[in-house]
């Protein structure tokens, strides 16, 4: 059975849907805390004086984490900021899609080989057949089309290996190309954000014709900031993006082993 017609449910669409769900749960989320603060001063503003004075002696409460997110978000500036953010949805999107295919795709090939021997010493080729259909992964697959061809020789089976074993490897590398530009182009939009922080900074150095640290300071953090969020987008999705290459070659390395196991259980029991 092929894996695409294994993980048709599994899409794309379905992905962004749910990583859209999660976006809004937590913007609305932000937003209530947002009127719960300002109705805060509202209800001091409305109490006596003497309890005023009281509550002034309070400790401020500190920031949590979404919280400080948001507002180096809005410091970063939100034409600069959300191509960022997007890069990192559609990686991480991708990623995730990629991970949940190639553990989908793993099989346990010394069991497999098992069942096939057994059952090409039992009930020939055909049997073989049965259990390769009916077995999922890139592996099964591979075999599937190996002993459809048996019939014309144990060099047309190798042929046969060959060439759909380089299409089920381009099947499990699909999508990479994408992360790996998310990856590139996450950190170069955090930089072009930058440079042109740096250069509304100089305007407001020449505007005020004076080198105050105040003003400079100022502009140079909320340049910076596009520029550590280019990083973290860069660095988080390269370590997925080497998990799933890591991944790959795993299954690459599983296939070509099995398919020679195959052979020479073809060859043992002389399958013509």
């Amino acid at each position: 059975m092929a894996l695409s017609k294994l993980l048709k449910p599994l899409t794309m669409k379905k992905l962004f849907a749910t990583i859209a769900l999660v976006g809004v749960l937590a913007s609305s989320s932000l937003y209530a805390q947002d009127s719960a603060s300002a109705e805060q001063p509202a209800a001091e503003a409305v109490q006596p004086a003497e309890t005023a004075s009281v509550d002034t002696t309070a400790p401020e409460e500190e920031q949590s984490f979404h919280e400080l997110l948001k507002d180096l978000f809005i410091q970063g500036g939100v034409p600069f900021m959300t191509p960022i953010l997007i890069c990192m949805i559609i990686g991480l999107a991708i990623s995730i899609e990629r991970i949940i295919i190639l553990n989908l795709a793993t099989t346990n090939t010394k069991k497999l080989l098992g069942q096939i021997e057994d059952a090409i010493s039992k009930g020939g080729v055909n049997a073989a057949l049965d259990i390769t259909r009916n077995t999922r992964g890139p592996v099964a697959s591979i075999f599937t089309q190996g002993l459809m061809r048996h019939h014309e020789g144990i060099d047309m089976v190798e042929k046969s290996i060959v060439s759909f074993g380089g299409v089920e490897m381009g099947k499990l590398e699909r999508g990479l190309i994408w992360i790996s530009l998310m990856i590139s182009l996450g950190p170069m939009l955090g930089f072009f954000g930058t440079v042109v922080g740096m250069v509304f900074a100089f305007d407001d150095i020449e505007k005020a014709g004076d080198i105050s640290p105040s003003i400079v300071a100022g502009g140079m953090k909320v340049a910076l900031i596009t520029t550590v969020g280019g990083l973290i987008v860069g660095m988080v999705l390269q370590v997925l993006y080497n998990y799933l290459v890591s991944k790959i070659d795993g299954l690459v390395n599983t296939m070509e082993d099995a398919s020679i196991s195959l052979v020479d259980i073809l060859v043992k029991y002389k399958v013509k």
